[in-house]
């Protein structure tokens, strides 16, 4: 069957369009994105604002119809720290509705964390062994572990790249002292949680998925996305503090210019690095492997998998 897949994140509206059959590898036929930053769009209320519901609205009208004209068979279609935050998220969720024929559905981080831990289980299968998963949004940090495709444990920290960038970072690029200071909020956040997924067993492999570990495992030297999604990459605590260094003394705008680097995203990476070195000090690891699988594939998963129960 071909399913389609619209995440609704905080910077982007991704469609991702699958051909996909239970005990098969989904096969992509297409990745679009829409450059929103709903983030960005929140207003001091708490609402979404106009401007940024209309541009939701458009944007899934628009994954609507391509996932028509592809001829999908379903579109899986929802929303993450963004749209959950929002004061006016219900609101806006039935706009969409009524404007598109699109219901999006509201993950809870708990519920994000869970779809990308058994995407990257799937991915990396049975032989990894015990698994600790971490996922940088643009709203939150998500981690979960376990040695099953259901962790035993699923968290959600509001640690997003964007959200940390918007409250603690000032200047492009950032001053050390707010470097500084977000870094020793991000410390103070990570060490309860980082307690809670090590009391159940030491993890036999860290993985780390998201556009945000891809982007720093890239400017780490990692190979770039042409060579393929089945070669190893991952990103060390060497190499992540030479990038903090680098950019921390280059703008947001020369940074877009490197490979790897999203444009959208590059005034983000360095909120980014930061929980990125945090979460591995306060796991007491040096390395976290990338899983070219997360939440979007982890959704398609467990669409076939109730499929197969029907």
């Amino acid at each position: 069957m071909r399913l389609g897949v619209l995440d609704v994140g905080s910077n982007t509206v991704h469609l991702l369009v699958v051909d996909a059959h239970l005990g098969a590898q989904p096969t992509p036929q297409l990745s679009r994105k829409s450059v929103l930053r709903l983030a960005e769009h929140i207003d001091k209320r708490g609402d979404l604002a106009v401007e940024g519901a209309d541009a939701l609205v458009g944007a899934t009208l628009g994954a609507r119809r391509q996932a028509t004209e592809l001829r999908c068979d379903e579109l899986l279609a929802f929303a993450t720290s963004a749209v959950r935050d929002a004061r006016n998220s219900s609101e806006v969720l039935a706009r969409v509705k009524e404007e598109t024929g699109v219901e999006l559905r509201v993950l809870t981080g708990e519920d994000e964390a869970v779809l990308t831990f058994l995407a990257v289980r799937r991915w990396f299968g049975w032989s990894a062994g015990r698994l600790l998963c971490l996922d940088i949004g643009g709203g939150s940090l998500e981690l979960a572990v376990g040695a099953d495709e259901v962790p035993e444990i699923a968290l959600s920290i509001p640690l997003g790249a964007g959200r940390l960038t918007r409250d603690w970072l000032d200047g492009d690029p950032p001053s050390k002292r707010s470097v500084e200071e977000l870094r020793k909020h991000v410390a103070d956040q990570l060490a309860g949680p980082a307690r809670q997924l090590l009391s159940t067993g030491l993890p036999d492999r860290v993985v780390a998925s998201s556009k945000t570990f891809r982007t720093l495992a890239r400017l780490a030297g990692a190979a770039p996305s042409s060579a393929g999604p089945r070669v190893r990459r991952s990103l060390q605590i060497n190499g992540l503090r030479q990038i903090i260094g680098f950019i921390s003394r280059i703008p947001a705008t020369d940074l877009a210019e490197l490979d790897g680097v999203s444009p959208a995203r590059a005034h983000q990476t360095m909120a980014g690095a930061v929980v990125a070195e945090q979460a591995m000090l306060a796991l007491g690891v040096e390395e976290f492997e990338l899983s070219p699988w997360a939440l979007r594939e982890g959704v398609i998963l467990r669409r076939l998998d109730q499929i197969a129960l029907t």
